[in-house]
Formats: structure tokens, C-alpha cells, sequence
């Protein structure tokens, strides 16, 4: 190498050490960027001479280093769009690029970005403080399939209401109830009498059974007597008018190595189930359980009540849903039904308060009826190689031959919600290489002023 040669290597040397300056530079501007990831320096070595025994070492090359996979620090913001990627993926979102017919149309280039900083604009689409909009599906929330793909749209419409159509319901009945006439009789199971027909349910060991009988108002006393209280909840119309539905357990036999004990469920045909005037209607089947107290395998695991009516307004038919082994009838010294498991399937009608991230990605939305409902799905991707994505203005990144295709969903990482990732800009880190760039960018101009002066060095011996 020669003179002129370190001259042109020192050259490559500033421009190198001037390309990190400004890396640096970049990295510290955005230390408050919502999601930025820094961008670091490498530097490639290129050899001028490579004969064997006389290898020189010549010019230096400076290339941007990606940090798309390091984590930045995830803060609350109390802002509950707000999102940050708990591990490696991003958010996808598209640039708006005008209006059409009152609606927003978009470039359709999809861009990923880690910046979730999104809140909800004038028309309810969800914007990141850079302008992207969020890309996903919007759900139904009554039945939970997709309506649209693209855009993610909060909508403020009603929740319509919706009827009771089924009830869960896991419980367990005590093997010796405590009735009214319990003490006295000695005995807490219910002979309905023998006016009411048809027959209560009961099971055969094989099973079968006969289905019907409501108990009127008038012998309700004795039935209530005779009984201990079930569950008690409230469900709802076809308009989501409010019913109080009261039930009560009779048991109609005990077990024997025969004979499993059977209980049958009633419940009341009004809303305050008490009263001269109320009756009670069998549910249609009868629950069997053996010596052990579990149930006997020819329970069904759902009951559909037929034609459910309370204080003359009917459900239509509603299923009781109690599972495999959701009813139990072992000894409890209270002699009352314990309950573990108690909802229904039914609300009235609802207007949006507010909405909630799930860390699966999911945007719910929570109702003034009580309601929670998913109404989006986020657009989420992950890459092969984060690394190999190219960097865009805003915060975005373009999809590369060297990142690979986008993969749909996140794979061990979550979403956080009311959250938003900062960047992973280190400030004292970012102050370290500044030093030593620095003096790495002194130095080469010592060797190009150092060069110079052999030169005058040299012309002076000619002279």
C-alpha cells in the first residue's frame, strides 16, 4: 500500500465512522419513540492485497445492523386501545390515502410495525400516532363470525338482545335432604299425589321414563314441603325482558342395588315462586344417581326443558347444560343443594362503555348489560428473519426476500393491552459509541494528516 492508498483508506474510514455518527445520532432522537428499535453499526473489512506473505489491510465498509428482535420497555398508558408486543411479531396497518363516499381508502400495501400507540379516530378505526391503521377482523358479537377483513373499526351500534336458550348448571344434591316434613315423617322423598297425572319422571334401571306433570297451585304447599330450593337466576326474552326463573328439587326415590335414587327438578311459573297461585312444572327428566352418588351413566349430559313459560311468557325450549358428571348426590349435613356452576346464555340489549385488549389478541368489547363480547380480531404477523425487514419512515417496515413471508398469529408472545412499547434506544449506551466513534473519526484524520506530511517529506528530498 502505498501513500495515496492510505490516503483513500483513511477517506473510507470517516465516511465510515460519519455513517455510525449518524446511526447514533438517529438512535438518540428517537430514545422517545413509541416502538422505534435503534439501528446499530457494523463495520466490514476489505482487503486491498492479498498476495501470500503481503496481505494489506485496506479499505472499511459501514452497514446498518437491525434490532428488530430485541424487546423494548413496555409501559401503561391507561389507554386501553393501546397495545404492545409482549415478544417477537408486529402489527400490521396500512397508510390511508384519501376519502371515498364518507369512508377512508387505503394504499393497500400492508406495512408492520411494533408502534401500538392506537387510539380511536372520528369514525372509530384505530390509529397509531404515526397514521397507520390497524388491520384485522371485525366480529359479530351476538354470533361471533367474521363481518369484515381489513380495517379494525370500533362500532358503538347496540347490542341487540338476545333470549335465554341455555343454562349451565353443575351442583350438588344431598343424599338425605332436609325438608319441611322431613323430621317428621322421617323420610325426604316426595310422593306426589295421586291426582296429579300424569306420573312424575322417574327412571327405570334401564333408564326409561315418563315424561310430564306439573303440580298446580293448589297442592304447591305440600310439594314446597316436600322439596328443597334449587337455583335461582334470572333470564331473559325474546325482547330481553327480565324473568326470574325459581327452581326446586324433589327427590322421588332413594338407591338400592337396583334402583337408582331419582330426583326431578321443577321449576315456578312465576317470577316470585311463592304464592297460592304459583305452579310447578317438571323439567321432562328424570336424574339418577347410584349408591356412590354419581350420576348413573344413562344421564344425559343436557335437558331441554320444553316450552320453558314463566309468569305466561315462554322461552321456547331451553337446555340445561350439566355435563358428564355436573351432578353429583353426596351426603351434606346442611341437606341442601350446593351449587358450583350457574349461568345463562341471555342478556337485554346493551350500548358500548368500553373495550379491552386480550393478550391473544383480541379486542372486546364490555357492554352496559354486563356483557363482554369480542368485536375484532388484531392483525398480527411474525417473521423468520425480523431482521431482514426494510426499515420505512413512521416506524414501518416492508416485507423482504431475506424476512420471508409474513406468518399469521403470534407464537409464544402476547399482546398487552392499555400498554405501549418503548424504544430500545440505551441513552448510555448510545452516549458509549458516540465516544468511541469519535475518536475513531480523530483518528483516521491523523493518518490522513500523517500521510500528507510523507508526501511534503518526500517532494522535499526531490527538491
Amino acid at each position: 500500500m502505498d501513500i495515496f492508498t492510505a490516503l483513500q483508506t483513511a477517506v473510507t474510514g470517516l465516511k465510515a465512522q460519519s455513517y455510525a455518527i449518524g446511526n447514533i445520532s438517529g438512535n438518540i432522537a428517537n430514545s422517545q419513540t413509541t416502538g422505534y428499535k435503534r439501528i446499530d453499526t457494523s463495520f466490514v473489512d476489505l482487503i486491498a492485497e492479498q498476495t501470500p506473505k503481503h496481505e494489506v489491510a485496506g479499505t472499511v465498509l459501514a452497514q446498518a445492523q437491525l434490532t428488530n428482535t430485541l424487546q423494548g420497555n413496555i409501559t401503561a398508558t391507561n389507554v386501553s386501545t393501546n397495545m404492545a408486543i409482549n415478544g417477537d411479531g408486529f402489527f400490521v396497518v396500512q397508510k390511508k390515502v384519501g376519502d371515498a363516499n364518507g369512508q377512508p381508502s387505503f394504499a393497500g400495501t400492508s406495512l408492520y410495525t411494533r408502534r401500538g400507540d392506537f387510539t380511536v379516530d372520528k369514525d372509530g378505526y384505530l390509529v397509531n400516532g404515526a397514521g397507520g391503521y390497524l388491520q384485522g377482523e371485525n366480529l359479530d358479537p351476538v354470533t361471533g363470525q367474521v363481518t369484515t377483513t381489513g380495517p379494525v373499526k370500533v362500532s358503538n351500534a347496540t347490542l341487540p338482545a338476545r333470549p335465554t336458550t341455555e343454562v349451565t348448571y353443575t351442583a350438588n344434591l344431598p343424599k338425605t335432604p332436609i325438608t319441611a316434613n322431613s323430621p317428621t315423617t322421617g323420610s325426604a322423598l316426595y310422593t306426589p299425589p295421586a291426582s296429579i297425572t300424569p306420573a312424575p319422571v322417574v327412571m327405570a334401571t334401564d333408564g326409561s321414563r315418563t315424561d310430564g306433570l306439573q303440580i298446580p297451585a293448589a297442592n304447591a304447599p305440600d310439594f314446597i314441603s316436600n322439596s328443597i330450593a334449587g337455583p335461582s337466576l334470572t333470564v331473559y326474552t325474546e325482547s330481553g325482558a327480565p324473568l326470574s326463573l325459581t327452581t326446586r328439587w324433589a327427590k322421588l326415590t332413594d338407591a338400592t342395588a337396583a334402583q337408582p335414587a331419582v330426583w326431578n327438578l321443577y321449576y315456578a311459573n312465576t317470577s316470585s315462586g311463592t304464592g297460592a297461585s304459583t305452579a310447578w312444572t317438571n323439567a321432562g327428566t328424570g336424574f339418577g344417581f347410584d349408591l356412590a352418588g354419581q350420576a348413573v351413566s344413562t344421564m344425559p349430559a343436557k335437558v331441554t326443558i320444553a316450552n320453558l313459560t314463566v309468569d305466561n311468557t315462554s322461552l321456547g325450549n331451553v337446555v340445561v347444560n350439566i355435563g358428564k358428571n355436573g351432578l353429583t348426590e353426596y351426603s351434606d349435613a346442611t341437606g341442601k343443594t350446593s351449587t358450583n356452576t350457574l349461568s345463562q346464555n341471555g342478556y337485554t340489549k346493551g350500548d358500548l362503555n368500553s373495550v379491552a385488549v386480550t393478550a391473544d389478541g383480541k379486542i372486546v368489547g364490555n357492554y352496559s348489560n354486563g356483557s363482554a363480547l369480542p368485536i375484532a380480531t388484531v392483525g398480527l404477523v411474525r417473521f423468520v428473519n425480523p431482521d431482514g425487514l426494510k426499515p420505512d419512515s413512521e416506524g414501518n417496515y416492508l416485507q423482504t426476500i431475506d424476512s420471508g413471508v409474513p406468518l399469521t398469529g403470534l407464537q409464544g408472545s402476547t399482546v398487552v393491552g392499555g400498554n405501549v412499547e418503548q424504544s430500545n434506544t440505551d441513552i448510555a449506551g448510545e452516549f458509549s459509541k458516540m465516544i468511541v466513534t469519535q475518536q475513531a473519526y480523530s483518528a483516521n484524520t491523523r493518518v490522513m494528516s500523517t500521510a500528507q506530511q510523507m508526501m511534503s517529506d518526500l517532494l522535499n528530498v526531490i527538491r
